[in-house]
């Protein structure tokens, strides 16, 4: 029930066995606010009426009434108490301040905004106010104007930690994360066990993609409070992000200890195990996910890919297919699929799917927009001009870069437009006509775009029409040959060019890449060792350093034109699946490409040679994924060459 304000009476009652003589206004007003303070509410209201009755126009007398109905919970009448102490002097701060805890308790938060816009006016630096204020702002969702309050509070009061945390709050919901992340680490710094501002400060750095800062903002709240499954499973994704996957696991397993029924937690450790090459593992936990959510596509997704990775195929596919069937648009799946079907030699289907690698965010590709249509085979080309783009990486153009011949055969004008450090190499390939280096040379008019790792597609490649000829790319400048002839010295030995590691930021460069350590055993037979590693990694370079069995001429190295009339020196380039594999493949160089066990899905399965590069020869690793093995077979394979060049 609703209670009005009473009307004040002509004279104050007398309470039995007293007679009143002693009673005041303000005496009673003190007394309510002492029995407010002790929680007798009803007493309080009591004293507050005949206070009132004996002084109508006592603002103390209403304030004191209007705080006893906000303690009841009454709000529009406490609302009424505040607006009659207004209505009798409207410059009094905490008349506004009342009438505004009152409006927010009857949930009317932008009136109550207004009333203590009012408030501050009369008293600027009231403190509590601007922190009333600035904690409705953020209610209402009024971030900008929260962030203001907050500016305001902290210049008079630098120093509460409450402020700068809902500062951090208001900042990082209007996208501003650096200034979000230095106010969460205000609070840390004022209070350092704070474990919630560490907790949103490490997920302000995550979500701006700065893991390292997450994760130690999660180690100064882990160090609180270790058994958070969710700053656990966040920790772990930030440090798989840095793949840093050992250090990963045992935050993503504990994770899953700590909230063994959440689904995400869960997927967020198989992903981790999956990572370590773990796929049994992953596997298990995937589908403990599954079994607790398994509507989830990216579940299903996931499982797929460890499946492939342990080749149980059939399997893998199935859930692809599920994980497709349950979000359609879901390009990661797609993709995946594609590069598995790829790599089992379903062409057909690989290729059209291979095209969803446009819309996934962690592939890569350098996505274009142009004026003239994309062509698929789609149109006669004869009399046309057609740009075709490289997308990808250094080593897939190179191996697309065949197709420019079939392209310029259907009578199209040829462009052709590459990575910079490409361009000279490429400038004089068959079938093109005019060679670009992306983002320097303006590109010209033309009629169709076709992106290189298209035209596959385009040309509905199967196993039995790759364009395979033995050498598709110009021979280095004789003058380029000669000076690295001169600089590798008699050819007396067999020349092994080597490459042992790949781009580091490469998605699956901890499978495909080995330090040169692994290498050694080769490095006791009798052949001349050349370095094709550009940017080798501290610990290679220091290595390099005591070999002088390996001639390192990297640092002479211009441009893969050089790079190339090195190879073209060379008896045979020995590499993983880089850049160089391609290159040394396009020359017709003979060259042995040590591969893992699920490799990029160009090298299929299960075969010593590849149908793109006709002089090249794969040497696998098996189930146990080790490179030593692959490296103990191409070093009995060397061992024979070498014996044959001596005895020519």
């Amino acid at each position: 029930m609703k209670h009005k304000p009473p009307r004040p009476a002509g004279k104050s009652p007398v309470k039995p066995g007293s007679s009143g003589r002693d009673e005041t206004a303000d005496a009673l007003c003190a007394a309510a606010l002492r029995l407010l303070c002790a929680g007798q509410l009803a007493q309080a209201e009591d004293a507050c009426r005949r206070a009132l009755t004996l002084d109508a126009a006592s603002i103390d007398a209403l304030h004191a009434m209007g705080q006893v109905c906000l303690a009841l919970k009454r709000a529009d009448d406490a609302i009424e108490w505040f607006a009659r102490a207004l209505r009798l002097d409207i410059s009094v701060p905490a008349s506004f301040v009342g009438l505004a805890q009152a409006l927010r308790l009857a949930g009317r938060l932008d009136e109550a905004i207004k009333a203590y816009d009012r408030a501050l006016q009369l008293q600027p630096d009231a403190a509590e106010s601007w922190d009333a204020l600035g904690e409705l702002l953020q209610l209402a969702g009024r971030h900008a104007e929260a962030a203001l309050a907050c500016d305001r509070l902290l210049q008079l009061a630098p120093d509460r930690a409450a402020t700068w945390f809902r500062l951090g709050e208001v900042l990082d919901a209007q996208g501003r994360r650096d200034e979000a992340a230095l106010a969460f680490d205000e609070v840390l710094k004022l209070t350092p066990g704070h474990v919630e501002a560490a907790n949103k400060a490490g997920a302000v750095h995550f979500d701006a993609g700065r893991y390292d800062e997450a994760i130690a903002r999660f180690d100064r709240s882990l160090a609180a409070n270790p058994d958070q499954a969710g700053v656990l499973c966040l920790k772990g994704i930030s440090l798989r992000r840095l793949r840093r996957y050992g250090e990963a696991q045992p935050c993503g397993q504990r994770a899953h200890v700590l909230a063994p029924h959440d689904p995400d937690i869960a997927n967020s450790y198989g992903c981790i195990l999956q990572n370590l090459g773990r796929h049994d593992e992953a596997v298990a936990v995937f589908d403990t996910a599954i079994a607790m959510r398994p509507q989830t596509a990216e579940f299903h997704n996931h499982r797929g890919t460890s499946l492939a990775e342990l080749h149980r195929f059939d399997e893998a596919f199935a859930s692809f297919d599920r994980a497709v069937a349950l979000k359609p648009d879901l390009a990661d799946a797609h993709w995946n699929a594609a590069l598995f079907r790829l790599l089992t030699g379903d062409f057909a289907r690989g290729w059209a799917a291979r095209e969803w690698g446009r819309k996934c965010r962690a592939v890569g590709f350098v996505e274009r927009s142009f004026d003239a249509p994309m062509w698929l085979a789609d149109a006669p080309l004869a009399g046309k001009t057609i740009l075709l783009h490289s997308d990808e990486g250094l080593g897939d153009t190179i191996q697309f870069a065949r197709y420019a011949a079939m392209v310029e055969a259907q009578g199209a004008r040829v462009v052709l437009e590459v990575d910079a450090p490409l361009q000279p190499l490429l400038s004089g390939i068959d079938g093109v006509a005019q060679c670009l280096a992306r983002g320097v040379d303006p590109i010209p008019v033309v009629d169709f775009h076709c992106p290189l790792s298209s035209l596959p597609l385009a040309f509905a490649t199967r196993l039995d029409t790759i364009p395979a000829a033995p050498c598709y790319l110009p021979r280095p400048p004789a003058t380029r040959c000669a000076s690295w002839e001169q600089r590798l010295g008699p050819h007396d030995r067999l020349r092994v060019g080597l490459v042992w590691s790949g781009n580091p930021v490469h998605l699956n460069d901890h499978n495909r890449s080995m330090p040169l350590a692994t290498l050694a055993p080769l490095l006791d037979l009798g052949a001349r060792f050349v370095s094709l590693q550009k940017d080798a990694r501290p610990a290679d370079k220091a290595l390099l350093a005591t070999r002088s069995d390996i001639l390192d001429l990297t640092a002479d190295i211009r441009d893969f034109v050089d790079t190339a009339a090195l190879i073209d020196n060379l008896d045979l380039v020995i590499t993983v699946d880089t850049s160089v594999a391609h290159l040394a493949g396009a020359l017709g160089k003979p060259t042995w490409i040590m591969l893992p066990y699920t490799p990029d899905y160009r090298w299929l399965l299960d075969r010593d040679d590849s149908p793109w590069y006709p002089n090249v020869r794969l040497f696998r690793q098996d189930e146990r994924r080790d490179y030593a093995a692959v490296v103990a077979r191409v070093g009995a394979a060397l061992a024979q060459r070498i014996e044959a060049f001596a005895a020519t």
